[in-house]
């Protein structure tokens, strides 16, 4: 099978993930993977299509033992193709699945970084992505409390896989996020 199609991922997502919170930010990691995909001259709506499917089963089982897991199977048997289903599998640290392809290393280096961006976003007085600067992403990693469940040494790892400077990497990221930041509930 070829990659299946946007559309087609983002039916699957739709019909099983109720979470608007969890849909955007499966839609801020596309966003991000099609950036990367055009830096790197690889395929954009492959990339994409990665990038929006990811999480696609997260809110069911959000557990090791589940995700991605069981969603990959899922995957698998609507006849997916294996190499995306491996690429999936690698942004799980524990799947122990190799990063040794540039896909896989720019969807575990946008994955958290995405969520960390727009977190960093909202807590602006306007709310805009234009004003989250890499010291601004620098300063709240620092901050503990900020945005707990984004493991800060991913963020940093992450950069490091691409081969991107960190200052770079969080202004790529940040970039690809404001042609959809409306959708983000952000401002440009």
């Amino acid at each position: 099978m070829t990659t299946p199609t946007r559309d087609e991922a983002w039916e699957l997502v739709t019909s099983t993930t109720k979470s608007e919170q969890l849909r955007r930010h499966m839609r801020s990691v596309e966003a991000a993977m099609r950036a990367y995909a055009r830096r790197f001259g690889e395929d954009e709506e492959r990339w994409g299509v990665l990038g929006l499917i990811h999480d696609w089963d997260y809110e069911a089982g959000p557990t090791p033992e589940q995700h991605p897991m069981r969603g990959i199977q899922m995957l698998r048997e609507r006849g997916w193709p294996e190499d995306i289903l491996d690429d999936i599998a690698s942004h799980a640290d524990y799947l122990d699945v190799p990063r040794d392809a540039p896909a896989r290393k720019a969807l575990y280096a946008v994955d958290e970084m995405c969520g960390f961006i727009i977190a960093c976003a909202l807590v602006k007085p306007d709310k805009s992505l234009g004003a989250v600067e890499p010291s601004t992403v620098r300063k709240k990693m620092k901050d503990k409390a900020f945005a707990r469940g984004v493991h800060r040494e991913e963020l940093v790892a992450g950069a490091e896989a691409l081969g991107i400077p960190f200052d770079e990497h969080v202004e790529i990221v940040r970039d690809a996020l404001k042609p959809i930041a409306q959708e983000l509930g952000l401002n440009p």
